[in-house]
């Protein structure tokens, strides 16, 4: 590229960095879990990390309430299941703001509205198509009260491309790209909003250890570098380098210049046993260096776009326990249940690392190669354990045929060890296709043999001549992305 006048940089920096578009680092509010502290309390300890926004997953009014005088800038969302019904209706896209943003504004400063969360990705198909019609009905609601700094948009994966490597190979997918993305950027386009994306450089890295560094995975790599063969742009790490896929498939579709919002990004701090890279020490690195990077001033962008200010969300402000899936999706949190800190960050930036507490050294940075098992949980609800155990078995081919009645296994003749059995049997068939030791919560992991945690004697408990079969996982078993196929 040839030299630039003066004047073009400065209309650059003024045209992303101007007006609300400033740099700084939120955190998403989710809410499921039995044991988290009340909205008021949340609300003093989004404060209390630094927190610049907050993102939660509906509209709660308890934690709209919360929020207000507060200072921090809220984001709010349409549910999923409420999309199609809104964008057939104006009157119910009416009643829904009236309802949910104009009893709370300006005192709670709702900044951001987002129709629908990852809609794309796991969402029935026929919701697709009605995420823009909306967003446009939401958007008209808004102006009907004078609502003009509220941005509109929705949030996406990063499985919304079928190409990301190199960067500049960025596509979108071809299912969407036309008839979805195309029109939902021109609104974005127009209304000056922003693309919210969730990006987790974790489950990049998790699937493919080998050929990704870890390091740079965390932003902690100091000699590994990629440089795109086409692009000719070098990238120190990889969250640059998922970000700019997408900038480069949304400038395949015409619209080089809407700006990014990362709506989630973060790294797990525990999982289950098979999780490789769940932990406390690498959870805590990769957030510190993604709020050095995200709050630096002034901004250092990506290499495809340097210089731009990139408003970003970490995921999550608790460990949340009835979220379903693997072990990953209940350790996200910067904060225990209690309110107390899973390790020390400060979102705003101002905090070195130096002064925050040793942390404790990785064990599972490898992939582990034991043997796992999935057993029901101690103490388990007996009436949730049996409906959980039927389902268990209406599954699959056979699954718990070995423990009726008079077969091989149907001895110790308990609710717990034949529900384990059960969960360990269809988490050994359906594992590849994304089922999980979980149903529930009335699961669990062991690498300990359920042969040997039997209180009975040998030869009753070995009488079971499958049991090592169905009670174990694949021996290198690969964990489903959150985010990124």
């Amino acid at each position: 590229m040839g030299l630039l006048p003066p004047l073009y940089f400065l209309f650059l920096f003024l045209s992303v960095s101007s007006g609300e578009i400033s740099s700084f680092v939120g955190v998403n509010y989710g809410d499921l879990g039995n044991n988290l502290p009340s909205p008021k309390q949340s609300a003093k300890l989004v404060q209390s990390l630094g927190a610049k926004c907050v993102k939660i997953y509906g509209a709660n009014p308890a934690v709209l309430d919360a929020f207000k005088d507060t200072n921090i800038q809220v984001s709010i969302m349409v549910p999923n299941e409420l999309i199609i019904n809104i964008s057939n209706s104006q009157k119910l896209a009416d009643s829904w703001v009236q309802s949910n943003v104009v009893p709370f504004y300006p005192k709670t400063r709702i900044r951001y509205l987002l129709v629908g969360n990852e809609v794309t990705s796991s969402s029935p198909k026929q919701i697709w198509p009605r995420i823009l019609p909306a967003m446009r009905k939401i958007k008209s609601s808004l102006k009907t009260h004078s609502l003009h700094k509220i941005k509109v948009s929705t949030s996406m994966a990063m499985d919304v491309l079928e190409s990301s490597f190199p960067p500049s190979n960025g596509t979108f997918r071809s299912d969407i790209a036309g008839p979805i993305l195309k029109p939902l950027l021109q609104f974005l386009n127009r209304t000056k909003s922003f693309f919210f994306l969730d990006v987790y450089p974790y489950f990049a890295w998790a699937a493919d250890p080998k050929s990704i560094s870890l390091d740079y995975a965390l932003f902690e790599s100091r000699n590994i570098t990629y440089t795109d063969p086409v692009s000719s742009l070098t990238y120190t790490n990889l969250f640059d380098q998922m970000v700019d896929s997408v900038v480069f498939a949304m400038k395949r579709l015409g619209y080089p210049d809407i700006r990014i919002f990362i709506a989630e990004t973060g790294w797990p701090n525990s999982g289950d046993i098979d999780q490789i890279g769940a932990n406390i020490y690498n959870a805590a690195t990769y957030n510190r260096n993604v709020v050095k990077k995200l709050t630096a001033k002034p901004a250092i962008g990506t290499p495809a776009r340097p210089g731009w200010v990139i408003p970003s969300l970490v995921f999550a402000l608790y460990n949340e326990n009835q979220k379903p899936g693997p072990g990953t999706e209940r350790h996200f949190g910067l904060l225990h249940p209690n309110g107390t800190n899973v390790y020390g960050i400060d979102l705003s930036g101002k905090t070195p690392d130096s002064e925050f507490e040793p942390l404790p050294k990785p064990d599972n940075n490898e992939p582990y190669k034991g043997k796992i098992w999935c057993m029901a949980v101690g103490g388990a609800n007996a009436t949730a354990l049996s409906s959980a155990l039927s389902y268990a078995c209406s599954q699959g081919n056979k699954t718990c045929d070995p423990i009726q009645p008079g077969k091989p296994c149907f001895k110790p003749d308990s609710l717990f060890w034949h529900a384990s059995y059960a969960f360990s049997s269809h988490w050994s068939q359906f594992k590849k296709a994304g089922a999980t030791c979980y149903f529930n919560g009335l699961a669990t992991q062991t690498a300990k043999d359920p042969i040997i945690l039997k209180d009975q004697p040998p030869r009753s408990s070995i009488g079971c001549p499958n049991q090592h079969h169905h009670l174990r996982s694949h021996p290198h078993p690969v964990g489903l992305p959150r985010s990124l196929d």
